[in-house]
């Protein structure tokens, strides 16, 4: 929504995150400079009517810090609040929704009030069934096919960001604890040569995942879907876009390999959409017991505790899957978000490439099956030494900075793989000289997951490193 619009806004909702120590986040960044201009007159929102829904986490200690500071801000400027601000907070047993349920009545209540609906408008009720966002067309089997489905390793025409990551190609994955460690934390060193790529000590790289071959094929067999079928979306309402980094035509495959999260803990909203498809009236009670307010216990019992996946949740609901439309797939599943990694190495000392050292995710819980993170999992199972392997990344700014002057000394306390980003500054600072650099690095066993341990040696012998070490099993 353009900024300068506000003003003749009558209504607002505003939904909003916190990032790092209390900042707002990125898509939100220009919004909030022009928010807090000086210039802007007190009266300048006096027509608005708003609400703020704030989403954080209290084990932050700046707790939904830009949902109450927005509140406080809008109301400065004359705006009239319609509730109090609502604090989502993903602590709670039942997640954000334990706020922003009753918080949702009471607006609407409060927007009706306001705002009757026409003569003739009615709410649609809730047991009526929304339309799907997009519509899907399959392609005849002989519809002539485009080139080379994937993200192929072409010449970036801009700056690789989340619309065009860059398909770096992966240069090793090596294993750097012992093989008898409980824990597999990899150094993985990838090639950004012509990306255009840049990055200092204290950036972030961006990874954007994709689901393990049998988790595709198993789900394709779950909802009974060919593959190899291929289809186009279309908007369902005029103005949607289309969602980015799907291509058109695409395979049934390709949205479910790249794009839907089937590994992910399903939502409330899940097993609500789900239970207006189910042909099994069992299934469909226990779906709507999980979607009404009485059933979140449960539901988080279910889900939650044991960090169970969108594809188990499947699996249990046999019928009700089977007869799930495919144009509602992307109404139901949410895409699969980029993951964030320190980044290890310096551009000084290691041109054109990018390192991260990455711990690989994995816990039991009392499913059978381990858990498995979805990004590090992927990462792992791929070996550069077997042909060339693509992992789509770009680059964000970090919230660490290192200083500029090269004779202020720093202090660095990184244990275990939050050591990452000091390697990626002492590879830095010692490539240009600087001596006054000090890692506290504590990890478990010495002779197991001291992470770089020759390269901090070495840097020790050569007088540009103090280093303090704890290994905490080997007292």
């Amino acid at each position: 929504c353009p900024q300068a619009n506000l003003i003749n806004e009558l209504l607002v909702v505003f939904v909003c995150a916190t990032t790092g120590q209390g900042d707002p986040p990125d898509n939100m960044k220009m919004f909030w400079r022009f928010l807090f201009r000086k210039n802007l007159p007190p009266g300048s929102l006096c027509q608005l009517d708003y609400a703020v829904l704030g989403l954080g986490d209290s084990s932050y200690p700046k707790f939904n810090f830009v949902a109450k500071k927005l509140h406080k801000r809008v109301l400065q400027l004359g705006g009239n609040p319609l509730l109090p601000v609502a604090l989502g907070d993903d602590q709670h047993d039942l997640g954000p929704d334990a706020v922003i349920d009753p918080w949702i009545l009471a607006l609407w209540d409060k927007i009706l009030a306001l705002y009757p609906l026409s003569p003739g408008l009615e709410i649609i009720s809730p047991d009526v069934r929304l339309p799907p966002k997009y519509t899907l067309h399959y392609l005849a089997e002989d519809s002539p096919h485009p080139n080379g489905d994937l993200l192929q390793p072409t010449a970036p025409r801009t700056v690789p960001s989340e619309l065009h990551p860059f398909a770096a190609r992966m240069v090793s994955n090596q294993r750097v604890t012992a093989e008898s460690h409980f824990q597999d934390v990899r150094l993985i060193e990838f090639d950004i040569t012509g990306s255009g790529i840049t990055f200092s000590a204290g950036d972030v790289v961006m990874i954007q995942p994709q689901n393990c071959p049998e988790d595709v094929q198993q789900f394709c067999q779950l909802l009974r879907l060919d593959p190899d079928r291929r289809f186009v979306l279309k908007p369902t309402e005029p103005g949607t876009s289309l969602p980015a980094l799907l291509p058109q035509p695409c395979t049934i495959r390709h949205l479910v390999t790249h794009y839907l999260d089937i590994s992910c803990v399903p939502r409330r909203s899940f097993f609500e959409l789900l239970s207006y498809f189910s042909t099994n009236e069992l299934e469909r009670e226990k779906l709507q017991e999980f979607s009404s307010a009485q059933g979140q216990e449960e539901l988080y019992s279910y889900c939650n505790r044991p960090r169970r996946t969108t594809l188990e949740a499947l699996w249990d609901f046999p019928h009700t899957t089977c007869a799930i439309p495919p144009e509602y797939l992307l109404d139901l599943i949410p895409r699969i978000r980029p993951r964030a990694f320190s980044i290890a190495s310096s551009l000084l000392a290691n041109p054109d490439r990018i390192q991260i050292l990455m711990a690989v995710v994995r816990y039991k819980t009392r499913l059978s099956k381990p858990r498995r993170g979805l990004c590090s999992t992927w990462l792992a199972s791929l070996n550069p030494e077997q042909g060339d392997v693509r992992v789509p990344l770009w680059v964000k700014k970090g919230g660490m900075k290192f200083p500029a002057d090269p004779d202020i000394p720093v202090i660095m306390i990184g244990p275990g793989t939050g050591v990452a980003p000091f390697r990626a500054a002492i590879q830095e600072r010692v490539a240009q000289g600087h001596r006054g650099n000090c890692l506290f690095f504590g990890c478990r066993q010495k002779s197991k997951d001291f992470y770089c341990q020759a390269e901090w040696e070495e840097l020790v012998t050569k007088g540009f490193l103090t280093l303090f070490t704890a290994f905490s099993r080997d007292q």
